[in-house]
């Protein structure tokens, strides 16, 4: 394949735009980001910190397809608090006031028909009201002209030791190849499974798995639960279930930081440049923030695939094979050294 076209820069506009986990990840992988909108204030604070010229906006539903620029990609992950399985009683699903802001990134999409779009959001969202809200999403795609696909990716596989499942789904404006090639591979990758047996022995979780020093500690968990957005004080039922463990039973929560580490961030990403003081009132925002987020290693590699795909249109090929897509090892594996970064 002639990659002369995969160095442009293609474009990206952001909704639901958190603290640019998708964002990021598209930027390392050579798009550029022309918008974001985003509603919570921390987050925008975030945002503008790392993206000071991008204009962004705070309310999707005021937003029009002519106040952002033409790109070819748009990305977001609506609200997910009302069609999770995480939520104590019913769920809403899309009838619901957060996750029903699904139908106004569709409405931009059907005024903006960008080129591909890309959707995140948790696993809950495929069995909503016995599966007939994610057959409203696929159903409105659709009649805007979008081919769609989807898929379960799991963080823990692209190369941080967390395990996060969440559904992407993607799509292609009348263009049936654009979420095969970008989602799938035609042939399996090596396999990570050890080999099993009859009577061999018993596959230990990798969650059970624990890695430091057990007599002077710390001690974590080789993979990390899925992170959640959840305060800073420790009320017995707002922790992850992932903690550090020191002798003598002594235990704590994961920090800030930590989290970033385990959602692929640079290092003081959500520690704002400027803030009144309270810690604790910081550290919530940041837990908060970083629980909604989006892995960027993980987006990074979506990115990475559209882009090509994108390439690919352009030159006039009608498919590429997996060798042009590559990614490399520690982006698709989490391998043993790859585990939770601790603070000492």
């Amino acid at each position: 394949m002639n990659n002369k076209n995969t160095s442009k820069q293609y474009t990206a506009v952001s909704l639901f735009s958190g603290i640019g986990g998708i964002d990021l990840g598209f930027e390392q992988a050579g798009f550029r980001i022309t918008y974001q909108c985003e509603i919570d204030s921390f987050c925008r604070d975030i945002l503008t910190q790392h993206w000071p010229d991008v204009p962004r906006s705070n309310n999707i539903k005021e937003v029009l397809a002519d106040d952002v620029s033409t790109s070819d990609v748009w990305f977001g992950g609506f609200p997910c608090q009302d069609v999770s399985v995480a939520r104590m009683g019913p769920r809403a699903g899309l009838r619901g006031q957060r996750s029903g802001l699904f139908h106004d990134f569709a409405r931009l999409l059907a005024e903006a028909r960008p080129r591909v779009f890309v959707i995140e959001n948790v696993s809950g969202l495929l069995s909503s009201h016995g599966g007939s809200d994610f057959r409203c999403v696929i159903r409105t795609l659709a009649e805007l002209g979008y081919c769609v696909g989807w898929r379960m990716l799991n963080s823990k596989d692209f190369g941080v030791p967390q395990s996060r499942s969440r559904v992407f789904l993607v799509g292609s404006y009348r263009d049936w190849r654009g979420p095969v090639e970008i989602l799938f591979e035609s042939e399996r990758r090596r396999g990570y499974a050890a080999p099993g047996a009859a009577h061999g022995t018993r596959a230990v979780s990798p969650f059970k798995e624990s890695v430091g020093d057990p007599r002077k500690g710390p001690v974590v968990q080789r993979l990390s639960y899925c992170l959640y957005a959840c305060s800073a004080r420790h009320t017995g039922t707002d922790w992850s279930r992932t903690y550090v463990s020191y002798p003598k039973g002594r235990v704590r929560r994961l920090t800030p930081i930590e989290c970033e580490r385990l959602q692929g961030f640079p290092e003081g990403w959500t520690q704002p440049i400027t803030f009144d003081g309270n810690l604790d009132r910081i550290d919530t925002l940041r837990y908060q923030a970083l629980g909604n987020a989006v892995t960027v290693p993980l987006a990074r590699w979506i990115a990475s695939r559209i882009r090509r795909y994108l390439a690919s249109c352009e030159q006039g090929i009608t498919q590429f094979t997996d060798r042009c897509l590559e990614v490399p090892e520690t982006e698709v594996k989490a391998s043993s050294k790859d585990q939770l970064a601790i603070d000492f």
